[in-house]
């Protein structure tokens, strides 16, 4: 059986960024107590459901979940030790905000061992232009406060945006390069319906780079972070080293388990050889309702179909250095990948297939998602 990860989603945020389509609400001063409550039962609930599993990684996401006290971390990070068996090299890890560095020191005391932090960028305009309360600076230094805790640090940063050159993202990135971090999480900036920026490009406001340009930024990532000795191992994700890498993310990326609790949260758990889709109450009011008149956060459970669950193994699976098990996709879906579209792109320089894997190649990472739907047919 695969390894198991547990994932807790905070949805509150002092702010709501415009570009952001996750499952938020801005933090009014209320009590945390409810939600915590309903997230501790709610853990207990997936471990009656589905037994008390070993799990290798706990992520604490959002949302904002730097905003919860040590105290308060300590109290989730305890109910899903009691709920499962965490590991005893259990990677815990905290979305953090730079300006809830304060807050470092008794969360790594709580037991964090792992700080992802959103500074997203450092450039003081383009701050502003994502709607961050932060700056430049304290970005700066929540991540020397985050590594003095002597836990791991990741940081995350979002390019391709607005008048954004090539230039000023490598000196950009060449400068988060020489931080005391060993992993880094770079995305391309995406316009998601129903967000403000969405919005905004809708009535000409707001004009993101074009494909071209955007192919470039991601090439000059690239270079940049192999020339620092940062793996690629998966399409937005770099580490140091093999013991760097998110081991949470490849959880989902390997197509393993993962018990998702907390407000609009989803899980995929293997449970009589089926595998099983969750998806938890999305407001957290509703999601407390639910947790105290049913005993489960649940909205919907469903079952995949095995043509459901090969999708989601091949296209998580290409993302990766490892590539995708074919064999794997093949038994999920009871035939094997299109050996026609698999030909194909291996003559044009999308992907490679060897030793039972396919992998994407730098070419084919450029259009990872067309290249997953043309194997997926």
């Amino acid at each position: 059986m695969s390894e198991l990860g547990i994932y807790v989603h905070w949805p509150y945020c002092a702010r709501i960024c415009p570009y952001c389509d996750f499952n938020v609400y801005r933090a009014r001063g209320a009590d945390n107590a409810p939600l915590l409550d309903a997230i501790i039962a709610d853990l207990h609930a997936h471990a009656r459901r589905f037994g008390r599993r070993e799990a290798g990684s706990l992520f604490l996401g959002g949302g904002t979940p730097s905003l919860l006290r040590g105290d308060e971390v300590a109290r989730l990070i305890d109910a899903a030790s009691q709920a499962f068996v965490l590991s005893r090299d259990c990677e815990i890890t905290l979305e953090a905000n730079p300006e809830d560095a304060s807050l470092f020191a008794e969360q790594a005391a709580a037991g964090v061992n792992r700080f992802s932090i959103g500074a997203q960028a450092f450039d003081d305009v383009a701050l502003k232009a994502l709607g961050r309360r932060h700056n430049s600076a304290s970005s700066l230094r929540a991540i020397d406060m985050a590594a003095s805790t002597g836990q791991r640090v990741s940081l995350d940063l979002i390019y391709a945006r607005e008048g954004q050159s090539i230039e000023a993202w490598r000196d950009e990135l060449s400068a988060a390069l020489t931080l005391p971090v060993e992993h880094l999480s770079l995305y391309q900036l995406t316009i998601e319906p129903e967000t403000a920026f969405a919005r905004r490009v809708s009535r000409g406001q707001l004009t993101p780079p074009d494909n071209e340009l955007a192919a470039s930024l991601y090439e000059a990532t690239q270079e940049l972070c192999a020339q620092a000795g940062f793996e690629a191992y998966e399409i937005s994700n770099h580490a140091r080293s093999q013991a760097a890498r998110s081991r949470h993310n490849l959880v989902y990326w390997r197509g393993g388990d993962w018990v998702g609790v907390g407000p609009g949260a989803h899980g995929r758990m293997t449970h009589d050889g089926a595998r099983i889709a969750s998806e938890a109450q999305r407001r957290p009011s509703d999601y407390i309702d639910a947790m105290r008149e049913n005993g489960i956060g649940w909205i919907s459970e469903a079952t995949l179909t095995g043509e459901e669950a090969a999708d989601e193994t091949l296209l998580m699976g290409l993302r990766t250095d490892e590539g995708a098990d074919a064999a794997r996709v093949a038994v999920l879906r009871g035939r094997p990948i299109k050996p026609e579209a698999l030909a194909w792109l291996v003559e044009e320089g999308f992907v490679t297939h060897d030793e039972g894997r396919v992998r994407l190649t730098p070419r084919g990472r450029l259009v990872a998602n067309t290249v997953a739907a043309e194997l997926a047919v």
